[in-house]
């Protein structure tokens, strides 16, 4: 890997290990490295986080004036609209960069910085699952772009029950398509 990256072995073993420590690398030592698979107990505890997390981020967004709620919806559809044309080239990666920065901009605007840095935790899972998502479901990128503009529009509004219940099926949305039924696992 190193070799490949072209730098020295000592930052590809320290991000190894620390890949390892986050649960998303097993090492072999002499062997190898595996990347871990996304458990279903891993899906449902993420997506129970950001439920919790993204519906506090849309009722804080919610109770800013009209003209700065309109400001972060407009940055929201911005990011949308990155989606959209990486979902119509068919770049994945950038899909998952503009997924990543639509949820930001949400949570970046409740305004409360112990709740973004536990939703910058989840990041790196949550991109994994987006994008396994997506290979297992070839109509997962569509009904994503779908459920954005669903979280936009209730944010637009000022409507504090469609925007939970927007961030809900968008949430549920993925964990069905990973194979797992959230019904149990989120409370409505």
């Amino acid at each position: 890997m190193a070799k490949a990256l072209d730098m020295s072995r000592t930052p590809v073993r320290e991000a190894f290990l620390r890949l390892e420590a986050d649960g998303l690398l097993r090492l072999y030592p002499q062997r190898g490295a595996l990347v871990v698979p996304v458990s279903p107990a891993e899906v449902r505890e993420v997506m129970e986080s950001r439920l919790l997390v993204e519906q506090f981020a849309a009722q804080k967004v919610l109770a800013h004036d009209d003209a700065e709620r309109a400001r972060i919806v407009q940055a929201m559809r911005d990011q949308l609209e990155q989606q959209r044309q990486a979902a119509a080239a068919g770049r994945l990666p950038d899909f998952l960069e503009a997924d990543r920065a639509f949820h930001t901009v949400l949570l970046e605007n409740a305004r409360n910085q112990i709740i973004f840095a536990l939703y910058g935790s989840l990041r790196d899972r949550q991109i994994r699952m987006i994008g396994e998502s997506a290979v297992r479901d070839p109509g997962r990128m569509s009904a994503i772009l779908d459920e954005h503009e669903e979280i936009a529009a209730a944010l637009a509004a000022g409507d504090t029950v469609m925007a939970t219940e927007a961030i809900r099926n968008h949430l549920t949305g993925t964990a069905l398509a990973l194979g797992l039924s959230l019904q149990a696992g989120i409370a409505r």
